[in-house]
């Protein structure tokens, strides 16, 4: 009686579960119960087995008898149309831990493909089948030939013995096989599906394997899953928003804007098609840009993991593709092609696009279940930021401060020498602007970044340096002080670290996928910016030390009569030199600062 269970018996009373049939007789020596009515009243047959009275007497006092299945032993048959288990409960809607392979990739009426289940963690339970890509809900097709008997049992799913393979037993397994053979008249394209059981409330259902290709064979038109266009093609009329909310779900950006009026309106739509309206759906994006409008698919809130969707216009024609993003890194576009019914236009700056997928498609998301939505478009208001502060600001704050503090010997500001006031400003307008976009991504993210990389960590560095030099400055020594040579040292050795780590953050920054910068453009650009600064730096470098050789040059005789000459002609020569860098150099860095704001705008 230890298999006999009572189920909910406070709420329903005897109600019974049979749990376990490991102590299993053979069939010839199970004494048979035999049941006349299944009312209140019941026949008995007067040499029926203890067990049996006592299930039939809970049946008597139930009045019905609730099946509840037990799927241990791989008998999964009952299963096989909708591959859902009857544990009652819920698929699991996490990624599933595991995916399905084939040793190859096309095949021929008879062929044998190895197919394999493999997971990351292990299951107990699996049933594993194969159907026609183009209806995935018509029953399954070919059969399969055991490789392991030892952990695999063959099921009939529908008319064909073998169409189905499952468990033999409960025991725990990170990797199955199986031979599936292709029947003589098989459909043009034919997918894997796999429901894995993990424990007995944690199971994925229908997890979509790879699709093999019949050699020579082109797919039928179907309602489901169209077959694949050469290419994408010019939309005939704009987007509408016509049935938002009724027919197909919208986003749109300014709310409520009208993608076919309006050139500043983001739009994205979707909405199920195909058979039974369950099989495909349909996607319509649109969006002002001069080069690519995108949406992805996220499990979480944060870019990274994500399914993506681009379309990518040359200025004459759009290409539609798919992609993921693995981290935060630019998307890597799929090797096969994953959707169909492209079209495309561009007009105005605007960019439209439609393109159809399947709902379970493999190496892609299941659109059954729920994410997180992201469109691309927009400018990232903390990249403006800190590329101002460190490729301007701070940069010509130091350059000042560095070159010019004899240019201006008799000039003064708010009673301070005039290049100390200028040198003081830009510093404190840097640490302000800096502050500023370091706050910025913690408010967005309401938290810290976890998956960017070093970037976060160099930037809160660079920030604390930020902070360091103006207290540092404030508590400085005066000038006559024996210990000002040391805060000098300090000054500039934070300074200097704080500036090169600024430069690293911003070459770390522009790489992060929250800006999508072009990839080789730039870090072209701001190596360039680097090297400019470097140049300025050596330029007045060299033109002091050639003009202090110069002036070294005098003999003796001559230094008392050409001495006053000499010093006002360096004087001349030196602040007209010194006029010319900084104005190239104030030009320059409002050029690098330009190229790079405008790029970030036109995201």
């Amino acid at each position: 009686m230890d298999n006999v269970v009572l189920v909910n018996h406070g709420g329903r009373p005897f109600k019974i579960k049979l749990i376990d049939f490991g102590p299993a007789l053979p069939a010839g020596n199970v004494t048979r119960c035999i049941v006349s009515e299944l009312h209140f009243g019941i026949g008995l047959v007067p040499y029926a087995s203890a067990m049996c009275r006592l299930f039939v007497l809970l049946v008597a006092l139930t009045g019905r008898v609730d099946p509840v299945d037990g799927y241990s032993n791989g008998k999964v048959a009952v299963a096989c149309g909708d591959m859902v288990p009857r544990h009652g409960y819920d698929p699991s809607p996490d990624p599933p831990p595991y995916s399905i392979s084939v040793d190859r990739s096309t095949f021929s009426p008879g062929d044998k493909i190895t197919v394999s289940l493999r997971g990351a963690t292990s299951f107990k339970g699996f049933l594993i089948e194969a159907r026609d890509a183009e209806k995935l809900d018509s029953p399954a097709v070919g059969l399969f030939l055991l490789t392991e008997p030892h952990q695999s049992q063959l099921l009939q799913c529908g008319d064909t013995p073998g169409s189905g393979v499952s468990h033999r037993s409960s025991a725990k397994k990170t990797e199955v096989q199986a031979a599936w053979e292709s029947p003589e008249n098989p459909p043009p394209r034919v997918q894997f599906l796999a429901t894995v059981v993990h424990k007995y409330k944690v199971y994925w259902a229908r997890v979509p394997g790879p699709v093999v290709s019949l050699r020579g064979a082109t797919a039928a038109p179907s309602t489901a899953a169209p077959a694949p266009t050469t290419g994408p093609a010019p939309l005939s009329t704009p987007f509408s928003a016509v049935g938002c909310g009724r027919s197909k779900s919208c986003l749109r950006d300014p709310a409520g804007c009208e993608p076919e009026s309006d050139p500043r309106c983001f739009f994205l739509s979707f909405a199920a098609d195909g058979e039974a309206g369950r099989r495909s759906a349909m996607f319509e994006l649109s969006g002002p840009a001069d080069g690519y409008v995108s949406f992805a698919l996220s499990l979480d809130e944060w870019m990274g993991n994500d399914d993506v969707y681009l379309c990518v216009s040359d200025g004459r024609r759009v290409a539609i593709s798919a992609g993921h993003v693995s981290g935060r890194t630019h998307p890597e576009l799929a090797a096969e092609e994953a959707l169909w019914g492209r079209a495309w236009s561009v007009a105005d700056g605007v960019i439209q696009c439609r393109f159809h997928r399947n709902i379970l498609q493999p190496d892609r998301f299941d659109l059954n279940r729920s994410y997180f939505l992201f469109l691309a478009h927009g400018g990232s208001q903390q990249g403006v930021l800190m590329l101002t502060a460190w490729m301007w600001t701070v940069s010509a704050g130091v350059f000042v401060a560095r070159h010019y503090k004899g240019f201006w010997p008799d000039a003064t500001l708010l009673g301070q020498r005039l290049w100390f006031q200028l040198h003081r400003t830009l510093m404190v307008l840097a640490v302000i602007l800096t502050s500023v976009a370091f706050t910025l991504p913690f408010i967005y993210r309401r938290g810290w970044s976890k998956g960017a990389g070093a970037h976060p960590y160099v930037g809160c560095t660079v920030m604390a340096l930020s902070v360091i030099q103006p207290i540092m400055a404030l508590l400085r020594p005066v000038p006559d002080s024996p210990r000002r040579i040391i805060f000098r040292w300090l000054h500039f050795g934070a300074g200097t670290a704080c500036q090169v780590l600024a430069a690293v953050c911003v070459f770390l920054g522009a790489a992060q996928q929250a800006l999508l910068l072009p990839g080789p453009w730039s870090p072209a650009v701001l190596t360039a910016w680097l090297l400019w600064i470097v140049l300025a730096d050596l330029l007045l470098l060299v033109h002091r030390c050639t003009l202090g050789s110069r002036g070294n040059s005098s003999s003796d005789d001559k230094e008392n009569i050409l001495m006053a000459q000499l010093e006002s002609r360096q004087h001349g020569e030196i602040c007209k030199v010194k006029k010319v860098v900084l104005v190239v150099f104030l030009i320059g860095n409002t050029a690098f600062l330009a190229a790079f704001i405008k790029a970030i705008a036109s995201l």
